[in-house]
């Protein structure tokens, strides 16, 4: 396995931390990762782990305000920068595997970066896979936070709120809670217009879901408080493109990828991906 680490440039200049994983021989295709809030691109090990030795390419990178990419800690003026690095991502992956086939995996505020760019029905892409899919936020979501943050938008966009996650519902396995907490690299703020443009996206989303014409499999444990199961069934029913897929796990928790049936997962993954290679 290779492993290489650099910086690409973002939407308006910024350079954006990323890193790769390849096999020893050419990858059949490549899977874009896009992290969670809070997170980063060095938490997909089980993802890397699992793929990279079947002959898949993992790139990720870290968004704006995460890990190591620069910006103001979980804050965006606008949602649009999340779409357009994604959309400077890929290309810039393109040239690096030119001619793989490309997959997107999205989780939880990343799935949503993956479904406002799947509605713009970008090229070069063969599925997308949506994990822990922010549609009905849980807890995070509390409607005096809510209205503080849309209040608070219009004035002091980029003042900053403890999100108040959870870390408990991240995932059944204690070890992935504890080494969470313990990653100096994630954290816990989000801006007030960071918050108002996830709503805001989401309604975006809600809306326009016929729109995504792209392969898409969905991830979801039963048990998420984070992002509730509802909304990944929601969207499996909403999206009309055929090739969809719901995979919801009983009992688990927000990260399936990191959760007690990883093994599980990560085989439907891969045999999705097999089906679309």
């Amino acid at each position: 396995m290779q492993h290489q680490e650099g910086h690409f440039q973002g939407s308006d200049g910024l350079a954006l931390f990323y890193q790769c994983w390849r096999p020893a021989s050419p990858a059949r295709a490549v899977v874009l990762v896009v992290h969670g809030f809070g997170e980063h691109s060095g938490r997909y090990a089980n993802v890397v782990e699992h793929l990279v030795p079947r002959g898949f390419a993992i790139y990720a990178y870290d968004q704006r305000g995460h890990g190591r990419s620069p910006g103001q800690r979980g804050h965006i003026s606008s949602w649009s920068a999340y779409r357009h690095d994604l959309e400077r991502f890929q290309q810039f992956v393109q040239s690096q595997a030119p001619g793989a086939p490309l997959f997107l995996y999205g989780h939880s505020m990343g799935s949503l970066v993956v479904l406002d760019y799947l509605i713009g029905q970008p090229a070069g892409l063969r599925g997308a896979i949506v994990s822990g899919a922010l549609i009905e936020p849980g807890e995070t979501a509390k409607p005096l936070l809510v209205a503080i943050a849309k209040l608070l938008s219009q004035y002091l966009p980029n003042f900053s709120l403890k999100l108040g996650l959870d870390t408990k519902a991240l995932s059944r396995d204690s070890a992935v809670v504890q080494a969470y907490i313990a990653d100096p690299l994630v954290h816990g703020k989000a801006s007030a217009r960071w918050g108002t443009e996830v709503l805001r996206t989401i309604q975006s989303v809600k809306a326009q879901a016929q729109r995504i014409r792209t392969p898409l499999l969905i991830l979801h444990g039963e048990a998420d408080a984070i992002n509730r199961v509802e909304g990944a069934r929601w969207l499996f029913q909403e999206v009309t493109f055929t090739d969809k897929e719901l995979k919801v796990y009983a009992g688990g928790f927000h990260e399936p990828h990191n959760d007690l049936d990883k093994a599980q997962v990560l085989q439907d993954v891969e045999e999705w991906l097999e089906r679309h290679v």
